[in-house]
């Protein structure tokens, strides 16, 4: 499942533009699929601005640990309460069960709009997965 309306990372992220600019971020169905069971991330720091291709944290799984990286330069703005260790409503796990709904990693305000140039068109995210 790739949605039409995002835009993609060849490394497996996944970016929706919000009208007030704000990049919600995630990692993709074939991203999940190929880590397994996701138990643990490392979500990136709210308030620290991070350039694009810059780290964002870990997704741990039982089979790796695999990096993310920021898709768009900008400030986080938000990280999904459901992947916080200290939140009552930890569950990783639901990156592996809704990617593209409720396991958003990260919510960042964009500081150059223009790194959406730099990202893929779901057809051409899709021939990078069959090609894997």
């Amino acid at each position: 499942m790739i949605p039409q309306d995002l835009k993609y990372t060849s490394d497996h992220e996944w970016v929706r533009v919000t009208e007030d600019n704000v990049a919600v971020v995630g990692i993709t169905d074939f991203a999940q699929e190929q880590l397994g069971d996701i138990v643990f991330v490392e979500v990136p720091e709210v308030g620290k601005l991070y350039s694009q291709g810059e780290s964002l944290g870990t997704v741990e799984s039982v089979k790796t640990v695999s990096d993310m990286y920021a898709p768009v330069s900008g400030e986080v703005i938000e990280v999904n309460p459901c992947l916080c260790e200290d939140n009552d409503e930890f569950t990783p796990e639901i990156i592996n069960q809704e990617p593209f709904g409720k396991g958003w990693i990260a919510r960042i305000k964009m500081s150059n709009p223009a790194d959406l140039d730099n990202l893929l068109y779901a057809a051409a995210y899709k021939k990078i997965t069959e090609d894997a």
